[in-house]
């Protein structure tokens, strides 16, 4: 049923006609200068910074009842809401149910939908507006349950289509409604940005797609208190090109922003193509201006994870992780090739190598795609995505429909049986500030989690050694003699090879860690090739030097009780690796992965309270992890 509402969605973005930028708002993309870093004494007076730099953790990927699905799916929390949630706060899910975590976040973006931004609340709250008796006017009313949202989809979807058809105009294209609602949106972070406590970003989501459900959809997240009158939008291009350029002339009045890339995986390879969006091959002018407006992409959310698949790393034991295999709100398969992050650095590596441009040098972050205004990111407090369509266990597949025969359980066939409890973004920062976060996002010092707190750090350089992990100056020298991570190292001098300093702390709140791996890609006699490397293991295990693994530790669930072994694991991992197989002439990245103790899955969690067995084709245990933007290694 969620998956009907969804697709629905995404056929209203498929549909929607569009009309290029005001080429005044497109300069040309060469002449853009990258924006520098801060200098690192900015920043507002009184707030204290640290120059090794704190971990801070958010979500940068929330909608609200401005958004047009997350209204039609019963959401009425307000951008407010939203960040009074991730302040600690408790606040109501569309079904009434209290929703809180177990811990407060650092930093927040709403990112509603610019697309019809606030129109569902203007047709069903004001009943004297210009679009109370719309013909969708009663359908949007009568949203208040999964029935009611299923045909409110179907009617704003019939409309357009009639519109599409028919050429006429779409009224509910109403600007001044989306510079009401936008007003809001900057409104809000403004009064909840607290510099030193919490930051809220001003942000917005731009949702492209290709012509059958081929996600490109962005959030925009700006750095400061300037933002423009209305957010661009799939109305101004379905081409992200022309986000970009129009970026760049914000940019350029003051407004710098990054647009973040999600769901990748869901894209059917269209997100990480090696032509741009006319299908022609990417130049440097091309990489120039991703980058320069993209230096980070979301690799983890509620929908799956786009870090990598298992048909994409055959060889790599912990690839099929949270794989959501269908195209964004549709049952049609998403092609792994071109999708997944890991991939497209592989494929940035072999773009440089041939022709010098890489237009997938990012960084990445995780954030939650939450339709509910709250953020669901603890396996065992999970209230999925989408309002009243998926919030009871069988709606979302975990457990057999009602009245089902206990002998022959049947299940719901939704998308969201692939959807996790998942995610967070990660950065390395001065302070809890606007300008040191953003600033976090341009060098990509950023990581991302699949929901628990795990802080990962990783430095790499040439005057990095293995004292290095136990000395209580280990950051200040490791930024000092290297370069963390999101940065590229210098080629190495003949005879000498770089270290890698990573370390990472678990969760209080969740699983203990297992291991610290290193994932390196690199370009060997004109071909791509990756390999992964545990490097610290967990309960005082030593990697084996045959298999390059860390042994069993003996870390267990009881899926009965989803216990889990209290006396395995560990707290924190650290340690300075060297590659055995490094090579100087060679183009390389690396990155590092941390796996947490099994735990169980949501899923799980539902079957238990529901007292029925674990669906069988569902994972029953997790093991949450973190990941860190990669060191790029230029060769020689």
């Amino acid at each position: 049923m969620a998956t009907r509402f969804v697709a629905a969605a995404i056929v209203l973005l498929t549909l929607c006609a569009c009309s290029p930028p005001d080429d005044a708002d497109a300069p040309d993309a060469a002449a853009q200068p990258a924006p520098a870093d801060a200098p690192s004494g900015s920043g507002p007076a009184g707030i204290a910074r640290n120059p090794d730099r704190n971990p801070y953790f958010g979500d940068l990927h929330v909608h609200t009842n401005l958004s047009f699905d997350a209204y039609l799916f019963g959401t009425r929390r307000d951008p407010d809401d939203a960040y009074a949630f991730a302040k600690g706060g408790a606040i109501e899910h569309a079904t009434g149910l209290r929703m809180q975590m177990k811990k407060p976040l650092d930093f927040l973006g709403v990112t509603d939908h610019a697309f019809l931004l606030g129109m569902m609340r203007e047709i069903a709250e004001n009943p004297g507006g210009p679009h109370a008796e719309h013909e969708v006017a009663d359908a949007i009313r009568g949203a208040v349950d999964a029935q009611g949202a299923g045909a409110a989809f179907a009617a704003l979807l019939g409309y357009i289509q009639n519109v599409q058809q028919e050429g006429g105009e779409n009224v509910l294209d109403d600007r001044d409604v989306m510079r009401s609602a936008w007003q809001e949106v900057v409104e809000a972070a403004e009064r909840h940005n607290d510099p030193g406590n919490f930051t809220a970003f001003i942000g917005y989501e731009y949702t492209s797609s290709g012509p059958q459900f081929q996600n490109l959809h962005r959030n925009v997240i700006f750095r400061g208190s300037e933002a423009p009158a209305t957010p661009f939008s799939r109305f101004d291009s379905l081409n992200p090109e022309d986000l970009w350029a129009w970026m760049d002339a914000r940019r350029a009045e003051g407004m710098d922003a990054v647009a973040i890339p999600h769901n990748s995986n869901g894209s059917d390879g269209w997100m990480f193509q090696t032509t741009n969006f006319a299908g022609d091959p990417i130049d440097a002018a091309y990489a120039e201006i991703r980058m320069r407006n993209e230096p980070i992409v979301e690799n983890t959310q509620v929908k799956g994870t786009s870090d990598t698949h298992p048909l994409l790393s055959p060889n790599d034991e912990w690839a099929d992780f949270e794989i959501m295999p269908l195209r964004v709100a549709s049952n049609l398969p998403s092609q792994p090739n071109g999708s997944y992050v890991r991939e497209a650095y592989l494929n940035g590596l072999l773009m440089e190598e041939a022709r010098d441009v890489n237009p997938y040098k990012f960084g990445v972050i995780g954030s939650s795609d939450t339709h509910n205004a709250a953020g669901s990111f603890e396996e065992d407090n999970y209230w999925s995505k989408t309002g009243f369509t998926d919030i009871e266990p069988w709606q979302r597949g975990s457990v057999p429909l009602p009245n089902s025969p206990p002998d022959d359980p049947q299940y719901a066939t939704a998308a969201s049986q692939y959807w996790g409890a998942s995610g967070l973004a990660g950065v390395w920062a001065e302070s809890n500030t606007r300008g040191d976060i953003f600033d976090a996002f341009r060098r990509k010092e950023t990581f991302s989690t699949s929901g628990p707190h795990i802080p990962v750090r990783f430095f790499a350089g040439y005057g990095i050694d293995e004292a290095l992990a136990a000395a209580p100056d280990a950051i200040a020298r490791a930024y000092r003699d290297g370069v963390p991570m999101g940065a590229d190292l210098s080629p190495a001098p003949e005879g000498d090879a770089p270290a890698f300093l990573v370390w990472a702390a678990r969760d209080a709140d969740s699983a203990p860690l297992q291991r610290l791996q290193i994932i390196k890609g690199w370009i060997e006699n004109g071909e791509a090739r990756e390999a992964v490397f545990d490097v610290a293991c967990s309960d005082g295990l030593a990697v084996d030097p045959d298999t390059g693994r860390c042994p069993d530790n003996g870390a267990t669930v009881d899926l009965a009780t989803c216990a889990i072994s209290p006396d395995r694991g560990a707290g924190e991992l650290r340690t300075v690796w060297r590659d055995p197989t490094f090579d100087r002439t060679q183009r390389a990245f690396y990155y590092v992965r941390v796996l947490e103790n099994p735990k169980c899955r949501w899923s799980t969690w539902d079957a238990i309270r529901a007292g029925v067995e674990p669906r069988a084709d569902m994972h029953a245990t997790i093991q949450d992890r973190a990941w860190s933007s990669p060191i790029w290694y230029p060769g020689a």
